[in-house]
C-alpha cells in the first residue's frame, strides 16, 4: 500500500483528502515559488509541481506526494492572497457583481514519475456594497486566501453560482485527484 503525503499545510486541502478517506501525512513545502509561465493553467501546474518535488526529495521512494496550488484570475490578472485589508478590499471590490475563474493545479509525484493536471471553475459573485465588503474583511477570513475569499466560509452568502467543480474553488479538485490516483494504479 502506498503512503501519501500532502505537500501543503492548507486546512481546506487536508479536510478534502480526509473527506474521501485517504490516509496521509502533511509535509509543507518550503520551496520559493518561481513562475516562468503566463497561462493560468500552466502557472498552477508549475507551482504545484515545484511544491510536490520539493517535498518528494525528503521522503521515501514508495511515498506518493501530492502538491497543489490555487489562483484566482479576473480579467487576465492573478489575484493572490491579500497583503493587507486594503488589498483584500480592492480584490473583493473588483470581483463583486462579476464572474472570475479559479484554477487549481495538482501534481502527483510517485517513484520517479510526475503527473500534473489542472481544473478551472467559473465563479459568479453577487454585487456587494462597501459595508458588506468591509464586514467580510473584518472576519479575517479573506487574509489567507487567493482572491481574498473562501467559498466554503462566510463568503458563500455572495456566491451567485459556479460552473465547474466546487471543491476546486475550495482548493483541491478532489474527485479528479481521486480518479487520477486510481488511473495511475496508486489507489484501488
Amino acid at each position: 500500500m502506498n503512503k501519501f503525503v500532502l505537500a501543503s499545510a492548507s486546512p481546506r486541502r487536508k479536510e478534502l483528502l480526509e473527506q474521501i478517506g485517504l490516509s496521509f501525512m502533511i509535509c509543507k513545502s518550503s520551496v520559493e515559488e518561481k513562475i516562468t509561465e503566463s497561462d493560468p493553467a500552466r502557472i498552477v501546474m508549475e507551482l504545484s509541481e515545484q511544491k510536490a518535488k520539493d517535498v518528494k526529495k525528503d521522503v521515501g521512494s514508495n511515498v506518493v506526494v501530492i502538491g497543489a496550488d490555487t489562483i484566482v484570475v479576473f480579467r487576465d490578472q492573478i489575484l493572490g492572497k491579500p497583503v493587507d485589508k486594503e488589498d483584500a478590499y480592492r480584490m473583493l471590490f473588483e470581483l463583486q457583481g462579476k464572474t472570475h475563474k479559479v484554477y487549481t493545479g495538482v501534481t502527483v509525484c510517485y517513484g520517479n514519475r510526475v503527473r500534473s493536471f489542472f481544473e478551472s471553475t467559473k465563479v459568479h459573485v453577487y454585487e456587494m456594497n462597501e459595508r458588506q465588503i468591509r464586514s467580510y474583511i473584518e472576519t479575517g477570513e479573506p487574509m489567507d486566501k487567493a482572491g481574498a475569499y473562501g467559498i466554503q466560509g462566510r463568503f458563500a452568502a455572495y456566491i451567485r453560482g459556479i460552473e465547474g467543480d466546487y471543491n476546486n474553488v475550495v482548493g483541491l479538485p478532489i474527485g479528479r485527484l481521486y480518479q487520477e490516483l486510481v488511473h495511475l494504479s496508486l489507489l484501488e
